[in-house]
């Protein structure tokens, strides 16, 4: 991640307990104003907090005080719950409420950053890095099966068929997605919808709120390369990205040049992101023959073996849309 998107991530978790800290303040005072009772029990509190270290300062004969004067405390605290719910209010109202309890909205928690900060500044960074893609054009409805329609595969398979479920099995996985759940590989000759549906599982995926990362193969390998070699940004960790967000999306698998950095950086990606249990949607032109030839065995022993493979047929959608055109060019 960027320097830049963690400052940005611990910025917005200091306002986020500032508001904790707004909102906890107006719960009181609205309590205050519609039940006095508690506001008598809470200054009582107040005033036993006082005698306690009052106690503890003078360090005499102190054990049996301070624990009557604990289990007065402890009465008085189930006294204002009790108020609480007797007029309609939960009975934790009054205390503060984060929305990452663990860090209480710090940021740190065991000494470390608290994952609620990492993952935030790494969706930060996804959605730097994701700048340039229209996720929102791409969905499930405006993919249409009609331009597989009376189509028949090489093996004689029905495209259309064949393309209708392939489509609802990505609707399905973007509906029940969560970051542990499958990898898949789409593969299938150029034009067919592999970069459409996987941006559409992309574009449902973040409206639930998830980091996506979606990019060419080539495109995250350079980056990587470049700040592997010391040619990129500093504070840039491509590949830390890579590994850890909730879904990465690697489109046009084989495009890359074939280096042995490249074919070690592929095998860590997949290979991390299987140890992590973090899916990938991989989509190629390849085929299983092609992507045997050009990747180690290890690479393709873990996709052929662990991924939902996807096969996409059918032809060139674009060519199939040229000639639609030309036909009403002409009509007209």
């Amino acid at each position: 991640m960027t320097e830049e998107s963690f400052g940005r991530a611990v910025q917005i978790i200091a306002d986020r307990r500032s508001h904790a800290k707004v909102q906890h303040e107006e719960r009181i005072q609205e309590i205050e104003d519609r039940i006095p009772e508690v506001t008598e029990i809470n200054r009582q509190l107040f005033r036993t907090s006082r005698n306690l270290m009052e106690i503890i300062r003078q360090g005499k004969d102190a054990s049996q005080r301070i624990e009557r004067l604990r289990e007065q405390n402890f009465q008085a605290q189930h006294m204002v719950r009790q108020l609480l719910e007797k007029n309609g209010y939960p009975a934790n109202y009054l205390e503060m409420h984060y929305t990452c309890e663990k860090c209480q909205d710090t940021g740190y928690y065991g000494g470390t950053y608290c994952t609620c900060l990492t993952e935030l500044a790494a969706k930060l960074s996804a959605k730097e890095l994701n700048r340039s893609v229209q996720f929102e054009n791409y969905s499930f409805d405006n993919f249409s099966l009609q331009f597989y329609r009376g189509q028949h595969g090489e093996n004689g398979k029905d495209c259309y068929q064949a393309m209708e479920r392939v489509l609802c099995f990505c609707r399905e996985y973007a509906m029940h997605f969560t970051p542990s759940a499958p990898s898949i590989l789409m593969f299938g000759k150029t034009g067919l919808g592999k970069t459409h549906l996987s941006l559409a599982i992309a574009n449902e995926v973040l409206r639930k709120g998830y980091g996506v990362l979606y990019d060419s193969t080539i495109n995250f390998l350079r980056q990587v390369e470049r700040e592997h070699f010391g040619k990129g940004v500093r504070d840039d960790d491509t590949l830390e990205a890579l590994l850890s967000c909730d879904l990465l999306i690697m489109d046009d698998l084989g495009t890359e040049f074939h280096s042995q950095f490249y074919q070690s950086a592929v095998y860590n990606i997949i290979n991390t992101r299987m140890n992590r249990r973090k899916p990938i949607i991989i989509s190629t032109n390849m085929g299983y023959d092609e992507i045997s030839y050009h990747y180690d065995e290890r690479i393709t022993s873990r996709v052929f073996t662990s991924y939902t493979c996807l096969q996409f047929l059918g032809t060139d959608i674009r060519v199939l849309k040229k000639q639609q055109q030309r036909q009403s060019f002409r009509k007209n």
